[in-house]
C-alpha cells in the first residue's frame, strides 16, 4: 500500500456561466475505474438534456489509470483539460464531469479549453481535496501503574489515540503513521522498561487536510 495520496473527500458540484453557456462541474472520489465510470454515467443520466457531459478520471495508487472524454466537443478541448487539472493537483482516485448547456455563443477552441478547465477547478474545490495517509494500529496493553506515565508521554508526543479500554489492564490503541509504527513501538518499549505488550494491528488510511 502506498504511504499517502491526494484525492477528494466527497461528491460535490459548482457551476459557472460563460457567454451564456452554463458549465456545471461535478467531482467525487472513485477507488476503481468501475466506480469512476458509474459516476460519469449517473451524471449523464441526470443531465441527459445537456449539450455535453465531458469527463476525466485518475485512479490507482500512482494514478496509473487515466481516461478522458470530450463527449462531442472538438477533440482535446474538454476531456484533456479536465484531466490536466486533476493531474496538476496531484490527485488520484478522483473523477470529474463538466456538463455544458449551450447558450448560443460559440467559444472557440481556446475558450472551450479555458471553460472546461475552470469547470474542473470549481468542481474539485467544492469536493474538498484531502491527503490520505496510511496509519497502522499499535495496540498497547499495559498495567495501571504505567498508564499515567504512558498517557502523559503520548500527549506530549502528539500521538493519535484511537481507543482506550480499561479492565484488569489498560489497552490503548494508537494510530501512528505506518512508516513510524516500528519506531513508536520501540519508544514505548523503552519508556515502559519492556512492561508493555505491543501488538501491530490493521493499516488504514486517514484523512488529512491539504
Amino acid at each position: 500500500m502506498t504511504e499517502e495520496y491526494r484525492t477528494v473527500s466527497r461528491e460535490a458540484s459548482d457551476e459557472i456561466v460563460i457567454k451564456k453557456s452554463r458549465f456545471i462541474g461535478f467531482a467525487g472520489p472513485a477507488a476503481t475505474e468501475e466506480e469512476a465510470a458509474a459516476f460519469i454515467e449517473r451524471i449523464k443520466k441526470e443531465h441527459w438534456s445537456a449539450t455535453h457531459n465531458c469527463s476525466a478520471y485518475v485512479v490507482g495508487p500512482r494514478g496509473e489509470y487515466q481516461r478522458s472524454s470530450d463527449d462531442g466537443e472538438p477533440s482535446g478541448t474538454a476531456g484533456r483539460p479536465i484531466l490536466e487539472v486533476i493531474k496538476h493537483r496531484g490527485l488520484t482516485n478522483v473523477v470529474v464531469v463538466v456538463t455544458r448547456y449551450f447558450g448560443g455563443i460559440m467559444l472557440g477552441a481556446g475558450g472551450l479549453v479555458r471553460a472546461y478547465t475552470d469547470g474542473a477547478v470549481i468542481a474539485l474545490n467544492a469536493a474538498g481535496p484531502i491527503r490520505k495517509a496510511l496509519h497502522r494500529e499499535l495496540i498497547v496493553d499495559i498495567d495501571y501503574t504505567w498508564y499515567g506515565k504512558l498517557e502523559n508521554e503520548i500527549r506530549n508526543r502528539g500521538a493519535l489515540v484511537a481507543d482506550t479500554q480499561f479492565s484488569d489492564r489498560v489497552t490503548v490503541t494508537l494510530l501512528p503513521f505506518a512508516k513510524e509504527a516500528d519506531s513508536m513501538a520501540a519508544w514505548i518499549t523503552d519508556l515502559t522498561q519492556g512492561q508493555a505488550s505491543i501488538t501491530m494491528g490493521e493499516s488504514r488510511y486517514l484523512d488529512h487536510p491539504i
